[in-house]
């Protein structure tokens, strides 16, 4: 370690403290008075193991290989806690910063009790507007610079069979601090083995100068920060794919045993970065044999209304399998949004169908379906021999949560239409229809994706491939993707078993 040069004896002790270091001097070899190594402390020889040397680029050196000086840096000083049960090698510390000319501010102590006790952050308060005391600034150091042959001192070290129990505790203590280990020069592997235990870096004694210390302190923040970030993008990284994994299981999955149909569905939130919208869908068949088929829309787009969405599909299956339908089976959907909503102007739209179950022995004949609009756009039909049309929207009732389930207008009768054979039913959330139609303010509405989806039916387009390019088309027409969240489901009367696509 080198020598300060400011005339005091070797072995003064300094109180601990903080010690800014601005002073300058010169290092020389530390030596007793008459010139010979001092007391206790064989001569300097050299390094059993090379020197891992930290990176330049973060300090550069100036034309004579010397740390930038303080006035030459825009960096904002670094504050080092030092941890060394030696006096006199804490003095030699100052010194060494010093004639580094950086700006580093030193506090020392003894050992890991007292520095634990300034890396404990504290509340910052002031009286009258001055600090309270030593207190007022602890728990913000940039650099702990810790020699491992100091006691550690610990009633439960983690592991003292390899010398770095105290670095443990250390880092323990103080995860989100850099730290820098000291060691002797027959010590150079147990400094290895501290960087492998997540120190940024280590230094022996007897060949540290001040530019070199300088250098190691900001190259082992600048890790540590790098660290941090890497650290921090990783788990967001882990809770992305968490939440997606969640609102992947959050969409459902028909139940649609032996109902002889072909099930199409596509969703796509209009979040970035999201897999789940407030849009949300089911379709299940009960023991009766009648399939019953919901889509609906929350209003709004964020996390809170794609929750919303999830809880009122869950309750619309839930009430479903116990036996409600109709109006009955509405008016306590809307109970459920009133709970579930997070103010009372959410509302939520929703077309629901149930279609009975067909003669067996008379496959050609038409079958009897049953439309609830509450709010909602109806949906398409689609025949073999006609174009797409609109199922008509004159029972349409009000979006639930408009109004209170007690007031007359707040009823969704039914509408009951025949299903011929070959048939093909599209429903879908408003955000397939309000997109616009060029550069001008026309929306495609439910005229124009019917004559589009005419348009692709004709082309021989059927099942997953016709409503893909249906939805291509409307966001080309749109001029790119889609902003409101969009659900479109596809049924299909198929004799043969039950696809979902």
């Amino acid at each position: 370690m080198p020598a300060t040069g400011d005339g005091r004896a070797p072995g003064a002790a300094d109180p601990p403290g903080a010690q800014r270091g601005a002073r300058s001097g010169r290092a020389r070899e530390r030596s007793g008075p008459d010139g010979s190594p001092a007391p206790g402390r064989p001569p300097a020889g050299p390094a059993t193991a090379p020197i891992p040397h930290p990176r330049s680029d973060t300090a550069p050196a100036g034309p004579s290989g010397s740390a930038p000086s303080a006035a030459t840096t825009a960096t904002a000083p670094l504050k080092l806690l030092v941890i060394e049960d030696d006096a006199t090698d804490a003095h030699l510390l100052r010194a060494a910063v010093a004639d580094s000319g950086a700006p580093i501010e030193i506090h020392w102590t003894r050992g890991l009790d007292q520095a634990f006790a300034l890396l404990t952050p504290t509340a910052s308060g002031s009286r009258r507007g001055r600090p309270r005391g030593p207190e007022f600034t602890r728990g913000d150091f940039s650099c702990v610079l810790l020699d491992l042959a100091a006691s550690a001192d610990l009633p439960h070290p983690s592991d003292p069979s390899d010398g770095l129990e105290g670095l443990h505790e250390l880092l323990r203590r103080a995860p989100h601090t850099a730290v820098v280990v000291l060691t002797d020069a027959a010590g150079a592997e147990l400094g290895a083995a501290a960087v492998a235990a997540g120190a940024q870096d280590f230094l022996v004694k007897d060949e540290t100068d001040g530019p070199l210390l300088a250098r190691a302190l900001r190259y082992a923040v600048e890790r540590k920060r790098a660290d941090e970030s890497q650290r921090r993008l990783v788990e967001a990284e882990l809770r992305g794919q968490e939440n997606a994994r969640l609102q992947r299981h959050l969409l459902p999955t028909p139940l649609l045993d032996g109902a002889n149909l072909s099930f199409t569905r596509r969703y796509r939130p209009g979040r970035r970065r999201a897999l789940l919208g407030g849009d949300f869908y089911d379709a299940v068949r009960t023991e009766d044999g009648t399939v019953h088929v919901v889509i609906g829309d929350v209003c709004g787009h964020g996390p809170d209304e794609a929750a919303l969405g999830v809880a009122l599909r869950i309750a619309w299956r839930t009430l479903v399998f116990a036996g409600l339908t109709g109006e009955a089976l509405l008016t306590t959907l809307q109970h459920v949004l009133e709970h579930e909503r997070r103010s009372d102007e959410i509302f939520a739209t929703l077309c629901m169908v149930s279609i009975e179950p067909g003669d067996a022995t008379a496959p050609a004949t038409a079958e009897r379906a049953r439309l609830h609009l509450a709010g909602h756009p109806p949906p398409l039909l689609l025949g073999e021999d006609h174009a797409p049309v609109g199922l008509p929207a004159d029972h349409a009732g009000p979006a639930l949560g408009l109004l209170p389930c007690d007031d007359c207008q707040a009823v969704w009768p039914a509408h009951r239409f025949e299903l011929p054979p070959g048939w093909r039913l599209l429903l879908y959330t408003d955000g397939l229809i309000e997109g616009r139609i060029g550069a001008g303010s026309r929306r495609l509405g439910q005229d124009g994706l019917a004559d589009l989806i005419g348009d692709h039916q004709a082309a021989g387009l059927t099942r997953g491939r016709l409503v893909d390019s249906a939805i291509a088309e409307v966001e080309e027409l749109n001029g790119g993707a889609l902003t409101d969240d969009v659900a479109v489901l596809l049924l299909e009367r198929n004799p043969a078993p039950l696809l979902l696509g």
